[in-house]
């Protein structure tokens, strides 16, 4: 088994080295992005497929949160840009170990605690957002009680997904430790 030094920061002591899928996966972070991925999926997909409901007297198509079309793009837009931001990270997450500069990793692993900070905000307001608009909601809005399932599942990711961005950027701050140690580690004991 390696110790600290050896693994270094992040999975930078490796750097260079090949890509290790199984040690990709088995790491923390990957697995809440994955997580938080799947979330962000559900949530836009959720709304995209059943968030848009009209009464059978109207043509028109009404988002199901209290009519209030803010609500729907709100969820669509925070779930489509949370996917791609899951995947960047991913990708970057990947790439790590290959990257050489302590300086560099150390301004991949701050990308990585704000964007975690922010998403985690971000769903926090799109939760509460969602389910004050789903308790106004009128039921004669929606009548035949279609796509009901479909907006609590979103409510209800939306909930879960403040937990998996808040997990990652604790680990985040913890890969982030390590990082500036190993930078002052570095700094200290580099020959001139």
């Amino acid at each position: 088994m390696m110790d600290g030094m050896e693994r270094g920061a992040y999975g930078a002591g490796r750097a260079g080295g090949s890509f290790e899928p199984l040690t990709f996966i088995q790491q923390p972070h990957t697995g809440l992005r994955i997580v938080s991925w799947f979330f962000s999926l559900v949530i836009f997909g959720c709304v995209v497929n059943e968030g848009y409901i009209n009464r059978p007297d109207e043509v028109e198509q009404f988002c199901i949160f209290n009519r209030n079309q803010n609500a729907c793009n709100y969820a669509v837009s925070m779930g489509s840009l949370a996917f791609l931001c899951c995947m960047a990270f991913l990708a970057l997450d990947a790439y790590f170990p290959q990257i050489s500069s302590v300086k560099d990793r150390k301004k991949a692993v701050l990308a990585d605690v704000g964007t975690s900070a922010f998403w985690s905000f971000v769903w926090f307001v799109g939760f509460c957002f969602l389910a004050n608009q789903w308790q106004v909601s009128k039921a004669e809005d929606n009548p035949l009680q279609s796509g009901g399932d479909a907006a609590r599942a979103a409510i209800t990711f939306s909930f879960f997904s403040i937990f998996t961005w808040g997990a990652l950027t604790l680990v985040s701050l913890e890969r982030l430790k390590r990082v500036c140690f190993e930078e002052e580690y570095e700094e200290l004991f580099t020959q001139p």
